[in-house]
């Protein structure tokens, strides 16, 4: 066991504030899982929780093999993986899955283990690297629009419109974490906002076509629409269920909240223990533990941004705030769904939502975060051995 954390490298900050949510996740996990055993009548709460230990173990494991992989491999790694991606990203829409007469072609099933995978968030991992090894590669040069169209934008839009039928929030998030790494790396403003009109034009030709042929997408612009206007003008539309009861959800939890299982919403709250798990710990832990772990994912933006200010090289840089902010970000439009600061997304709160592919991407990220990590503690070590080397011993071996 002393020999294991030996070998555990990278930002003990890091390291430490993932092991934290990671473990708390287990209280809140328990707690909701009710909701699936009682109300929908799925499994039991022991059976939630030992899933859901056996999916963090694994995604420990990632961690861990991952923060041993040196950074500068992941440029290769992400130029073989972006085929693989738009392959599976292909087959995921085309299975057409429906979920109660909607689309939900999200997730394909994995025959060995039972297990389903959504593709789009590994997608979106992928994505992150292979854009951070282009914007490396044209670092200092003059960037020429028409000469990155084909092998930075395609792949960009490729992946968008796989993901975009199923999945809007993913899709509009991606979008959103690329054209912020492009703009970080140097990428010319002018050239982005054109992206961006692009990518507004495309949105709309979608949703007209979505509009004109309802059966080819079924349900999902109309959903989008309909959570928008109620988030917008609540007073003309119907409430949404799922925000109503996680606002009474926080209500209830006050400053120190009702206690650990005792949250009543839980039984009423869809998708209690995923996407508005946050209300759920805000009902038990109060606005204390709300804000405690709002807190926690602040202090790992925080690390993310060490790491990267920290990095040698610019690829270092490109790749932990690629891969390292859409973990937070993901976390605070989690927490600001349930507060309806911002409309439902469906995105669950990282590392302590239940929930198998988005923690296991989740954990990949955060491996090649503390990989880059790793690097810079390593070059810090050896500059601080060449600070304490005697020239004159130097001096003398070499002659």
């Amino acid at each position: 066991m002393v020999d294991f954390f030996k070998n555990i490298k990278g930002d003990k900050a890091i390291w430490g504030v993932v092991a934290l949510l990671a473990l708390f996740s287990f209280l809140p996990v328990y707690s909701a899982s009710s909701n699936l055993v009682y109300v929908v009548g799925n499994g039991t709460t022991v059976g939630h929780l030992l899933k859901h230990a056996m999916l963090l173990i694994l995604g420990f494991g990632v961690i861990y093999g991952v923060h041993k992989i040196p950074t500068h491999f992941f440029k290769g790694l992400s130029l073989i993986a972006m085929p693989v991606v738009l392959l599976l990203l292909v087959y995921t829409l085309a299975q057409g899955t429906t979920i109660e007469g909607a689309n939900a072609s999200r997730w394909i099933r994995l025959p060995l283990v039972g297990f389903t995978f959504q593709t789009s968030t590994l997608a979106s991992v992928v994505l992150m690297i292979y854009v951070a090894r282009y914007l490396t590669k044209i670092k200092d040069k003059e960037i020429n629009f028409k000469e990155s169209i084909l092998p930075l934008w395609l792949p960009v839009f490729l992946v968008l419109i796989l993901i975009l039928p199923a999945n809007f929030s993913t899709a509009a998030i991606i979008f959103f974490m690329v054209l912020l790494l492009c703009f970080m790396g140097g990428y010319p403003m002018r050239y982005l906002m054109g992206i961006i009109g692009t990518g507004i034009l495309l949105l709309t030709l979608f949703v007209l076509l979505a509009k004109a042929v309802p059966d080819l997408f079924p349900n999902r612009v109309d959903t989008w629409i309909s959570r928008v206007e109620s988030f917008w003008d609540p007073e003309d539309t119907e409430a949404d269920y799922q925000i109503e009861k996680a606002k009474i959800a926080i209500a209830t939890g006050g400053i120190v909240g009702s206690g650990a299982g005792k949250s009543v919403m839980k039984n009423f709250l869809p998708q209690s223990s995923s996407d508005f798990i946050y209300a759920i710990i805000v009902e038990e832990y109060g606005l204390i533990g709300g804000f405690a772990i709002m807190f926690f994912y602040l202090l790992l933006l925080f690390r993310i941004v060490v790491v990267a200010n920290g990095s040698s090289s610019v690829f270092s840089k490109l790749l932990v705030v690629g891969v390292g902010l859409p973990i937070v970000f993901q976390a605070l439009i989690n927490m600001a769904v349930a507060v309806e600061l911002f409309p439902v997304t469906g995105q669950t709160l990282p590392l302590i939502s239940s929930g198998g592919t988005s923690i296991w991407m989740t954990c990949l990220a955060i491996g090649i975060v503390l990989s880059a990590s790793n690097k810079n503690m390593e070059e810090e070590e050896n500059a601080s051995e060449l600070d304490d080397t005697n020239p004159l011993e130097v001096l003398s071996g070499q002659l």
